[in-house]
Order: C-alpha cells, then sequence, then structure tokens
C-alpha cells in the first residue's frame, strides 16, 4: 500500500490485480464509472497524485505535460482523460527509463471522445496495463459471507453454508447499488443519492458532448425497462417514443440512438454481455446480439423511481427479477476480474433458436467452463436446474463441439438460505454467500 491511503478506506477486490499489474507494467489504468472508488482504491497505492479534473491544473498541464509526471511514484494521474496526450507522455517516460514497472496509476470515469483519441498517439502495450472498476459487490459491501469461491468452484471446492435472505434485502441491495458512499446510508438517502448522481452525470455530458439531456435520460429510462434484454435500437426509439420522452424523441434515428448508446457505454454506465458460442457451433448463436446491463442496479431504479417498498408493493416480480439479475451479473464480472485466470471478457450468455438459455457463462482463459442460472427465489430454483442440465447435454451431445465438461453448473438465488448441491449434482447458491 501506498502512502496516501485515505482515512476509512474500504478494501476492494480489485486491489490484488492492481498490485501485480503495478509489478508488472510501467502505468496501470484503471476505469470505470464515476463514483465508483477508482481514485480511493489507487490513492491507497499511490504516492503522489494529480487531479487533472481541476481547471486550473488542467490548464497547467495542458502548457507543460511534464509537471503531470512529477512526483514520487507510483504517480496518480486522475481523470487522465481530461489531458489525453498524458498517456502517450506517460509511456514516453516509461520508455526513457527502461520499462521500470509501477511508474504511474491513471485514473478515468469516461473514455476519450473520438478527438481527443487522435491524440493518444500510442496504444501503450506493453507498458501501460488496464483495469476495470465497477461499485461494489455484495461481497466487499459486507452483504454476502464470500464463502462459496467462483474461481474455487472451477476446483471443485465448496463450502455448504446458510445465510438467510429476504426479499425487502433483496429489495435493498439493489436500489442502493454498491456505491462506496452510500455503503450505510439509510436507503432514502442513498437513493436520492443516485437519483442526483444520474442527474448530473446526464447534465455533464449533455454539455460536454452537445447531447440532448431529455433525450438521454429517456434512453435510461427504456434501458432501465428493458433490463437484461438483447433489444434493438429501433425497438429503444419505439420505447422511448410512447412514454413521456415522446416529444424529444419521437424523431430518433437508429443512428442516434446509437450515439447515445456509446455516450453510456463511454462512461461506463451501460455493459454489453455477449452472447457464447465457443462449444456449440450455430450460425444463429454467432449472430445473437449483446445483452444490455447497467454497470449497478440502483441506476435502474433511480431512473424508473422505483423504491424497495414499492418494488415489493408492487407485486411486479418480473422487474424485480430482472433488477436482482443486473446485481448478480455485476458480482460476477467483479469476482471474476479479480481472479488471473478469468480476466475482463470472461462472463457471457448463451441462448440458442429452441428457447434453452443460461443467464450466465463464465469461462477461464484455458477454456473450462460453468453456467449459471439466475433465479429471484427459491420456488424457481428446480426450472434452473432443469435448463442447467439442458445445456450440458446439448454441449456434450454436439459431435462438432470439443469442448469439455461444464466444471460447474449453478444456480444463483436471491430469497434463500442455504448453500448447497442439489441431487443432480447443480450447486444452488444464495447470492449473499458467493464471493471471488
Amino acid at each position: 500500500m501506498g502512502t496516501l491511503k485515505p482515512q476509512g478506506y474500504i478494501s476492494r477486490l480489485i486491489e490484488g490485480e492492481l498490485k501485480e499489474y503495478l509489478a508488472t507494467f510501467g502505468a496501470v489504468e484503471v476505469d470505470g464509472p464515476k463514483w465508483c472508488g477508482k481514485t480511493w482504491t489507487s490513492l491507497a497505492f499511490a504516492e503522489s497524485v494529480i487531479h487533472l479534473d481541476n481547471w486550473e491544473v488542467k490548464e497547467l498541464v495542458e502548457a507543460d505535460l511534464s509537471i503531470a509526471l512529477k512526483g514520487k511514484q507510483p504517480r496518480l494521474i486522475d481523470e487522465w482523460q481530461e489531458v489525453p496526450q498524458i498517456r502517450d507522455a506517460a509511456r514516453r517516460s516509461i520508455d526513457a527509463s527502461g520499462n521500470k514497472s509501477g511508474a504511474f496509476i491513471l485514473t478515468g470515469s469516461t473514455a476519450p471522445t473520438r478527438e481527443a483519441k487522435e491524440h493518444v498517439r500510442h496504444s501503450g502495450v506493453g507498458r501501460i496495463g488496464r483495469l476495470r472498476m465497477r461499485p461494489m459487490s455484495l461481497f466487499e459491501m459486507g452483504k454476502s459471507n464470500g464463502k462459496v469461491s467462483l474461481s474455487g468452484l472451477f476446483r471443485g471446492v465448496f463450502e455448504q453454508t446458510e445465510q438467510e435472505t429476504g426479499l425487502l434485502e433483496l429489495a435493498d441491495y439493489v436500489c442502493r447499488g454498491g456505491w462506496p458512499a452510500v455503503k450505510d446510508m439509510p436507503i432514502e438517502r442513498a437513493q436520492r443519492v443516485a437519483r442526483q448522481y444520474l442527474d448530473e452525470v446526464v447534465l455533464y455530458s449533455s454539455d460536454k458532448t452537445g447531447k440532448n439531456a431529455m433525450v438521454l435520460h429517456g434512453l435510461l429510462r427504456s434501458l432501465s425497462r428493458n433490463l437484461a434484454a438483447s433489444v434493438s435500437h429501433t425497438t429503444l426509439a419505439s420505447d422511448m417514443s410512447q412514454g413521456e420522452e415522446a416529444q424529444s424523441t419521437k424523431l430518433l434515428s437508429r443512428e442516434t440512438i446509437a450515439s447515445y448508446l456509446e455516450l453510456l457505454q463511454d462512461l461506463y454506465l451501460l455493459e454489453d454481455l455477449n452472447g457464447w458460442d465457443a462449444p456449440v457451433r450455430s450460425r444463429a448463436r454467432v449472430r445473437t446480439r449483446p445483452k444490455r446491463y447497467m454497470v449497478d442496479p440502483s441506476l435502474a431504479t433511480a431512473s424508473l423511481g422505483i423504491s424497495p417498498e414499492g418494488l415489493l408493493a408492487g407485486g411486479d416480480l418480473q422487474t424485480f427479477g430482472l433488477l436482482f439479475e443486473t446485481l448478480c451479473i455485476r458480482d460476477l464480472r467483479i469476482y471474476a476480474s479479480a481472479n488471473v485466470t478469468m480476466g475482463e471478457d470472461t462472463l457471457k450468455y448463451y441462448r440458442d433458436d429452441f428457447g434453452l438459455e443460461a443467464d450466465a457463462i463464465v469461462e477461464r482463459r484455458d477454456g473450462a467452463w460453468g453456467a449459471i442460472e439466475i433465479k429471484l427465489s427459491e420456488n424457481k430454483v428446480q426450472d434452473g436446474i432443469d435448463s442447467l442440465l439442458r445445456l450440458k447435454d446439448k454441449v456434450l451431445k454436439n459431435d462438432k463441439s470439443q469442448s469439455r465438461e461444464p466444471s460447474f453448473l449453478m444456480v444463483l438465488v436471491g430469497r434463500s438460505r442455504f448453500a448447497r448441491i442439489s441431487p443432480e449434482g447443480v450447486y444452488v447458491v444464495p447470492i449473499t454467500c458467493l464471493g471471488a
């Protein structure tokens, strides 16, 4: 750890990979949405810092890039994309040092604009490693005991454990989200923060890019209504034209929708989950569109104006289920990316033309894989087990497939009490028992 570790700092799973990257590369780029904890975690490993989101500092650095690079190392350059030439300058400094490792940490909460990218002349391959940071998982928030390890399941390591979780607790988790600052807040205040977060991000982005703020809010609401779906741009535009956004969105083209989606991805608020096509070669599967997820379920609840009580009182278990799925995908991504055998793009989903699907496929770098179905409560667990067994049977019976048997099959469940193995050999794990 560095000397700048903030008081009250909460440990994060990304720390292990960050430490390894600093020992390997001259610089580490840590990107992710605003307010997810990038700066605090990076400060915990840094010996000096410069913040480029301060306009006075930014102007000085634009006049003399060396200002940003001077200081005890590891040197944290916060919000580096504000002066994108910094990345190239850091790369040149690393080259000049003989590829000394651990010189810089670059944090960014938005991807550089197309115009700014023109100033990033070199990719930084071999000098700059990249890590993605997200809001906190339930384990990091202290809401999961973490006794069932995702990486451990690949090795057959499993501990039966107990932790009861009710629907009201789950509703709190999806509405609160994983933002470090709201960890111990009353839920009403945490939701107020999430709403303000969206408003500020939309205002900042519309001012900076010239995008229409009403359209951006409308797209966020449409995406929140279509969580975990692979809806087309046309469908999103049609959905937006039906609601309160109708006046400002009725003439939107597919190209315009695409540009707004790209903006949300550049802000790291929206993430695609690609289809899995390694073991079963099918043209239909190759054409499968990505499913879209908010980086944190609280963004969807804030956009839709949903509270935990409202989520339960409304009786809309389908919406609750999709929000819970978003939370699970967030946590699975965090747990997978914390392990060197998996990495950033390890999570996929499966769906075929016959309706067979798995909510998540986790595939290690060596080809080992596991399949996961996500269910809100115990009464749907057997459906998940049956679906996973059909998927396993289909993969292994495919003559053209050279896939090995799955390392594990798991139903990840919300309202539950026991982590156990079903009679069919499928793990049944409450989300509050899962960890990295």
